[in-house]
C-alpha cells in the first residue's frame, strides 16, 4: 500500500466496518504476513478476521494527554521516567545490577547500575547508569 496524492478513485476510497478498513472491491488492510514487527509491510488482502486486519480508530481531539515524568503509565505498570530498583523476593532482597552487559543479583551498593526508569517513548525498562535497555539474548530467542 502506497500514500498518494488524492483523486477520490476506488482504490482510494475505504470504509470502517466492525473494526475492519474496507476498499470499494471488499479487500481489506492487512499487515504483511501477520508479523507485528517495526516497519512491516500494509497492504490489501481477503479478509480472514486475523488481528492483523483489524483496526481501531483514534480520533486526535479524544486522545488522553500525554503523560509526563512521574506519571503511572497504567498499560505497562511504571511511573514514567521515575527512578528504581528492582529487588528480588528472596530473603536476600538483593537488586538487579548490571556487570558489563550482563545482568546479575548484587547486593544494594548505591551504584547507577542498580537504577532504573521507566522510558515512555520506547516502552523499555532502561538503566539509569549508561541508558541500556533490558533485552532478551538472541534478540528475544535467548
Amino acid at each position: 500500500m502506497v500514500i498518494s496524492t488524492t483523486n477520490a478513485r476506488w482504490f482510494q476510497l475505504f470504509r470502517y466496518q466492525d473494526g475492519y478498513l474496507v476498499n470499494e472491491r471488499g479487500k481489506v488492510v492487512d499487515v504483511s504476513g501477520g508479523r507485528d514487527m517495526e516497519n512491516q509491510n500494509i497492504h490489501m488482502w481477503n479478509k480472514h478476521g486475523g488481528e492483523n486486519q483489524q483496526w481501531d480508530i483514534w480520533y486526535a481531539d479524544e486522545l488522553p494527554p500525554e503523560l509526563k515524568k512521574g506519571d503511572l503509565n497504567k498499560d505497562w505498570g511504571f511511573r514514567i521516567d521515575t527512578d528504581f530498583h528492582i529487588e528480588s523476593k528472596m530473603a536476600s532482597k538483593r537488586y538487579i545490577d548490571f556487570l558489563s552487559n550482563n545482568a546479575v543479583l548484587k547486593t544494594p551498593n548505591g551504584r547507577k547500575t542498580q537504577l532504573f526508569y521507566f522510558d515512555n517513548i520506547t516502552k523499555t525498562i532502561r538503566c539509569r547508569d549508561n541508558k541500556y535497555s533490558f533485552n532478551i539474548q538472541s534478540s528475544g530467542r535467548g
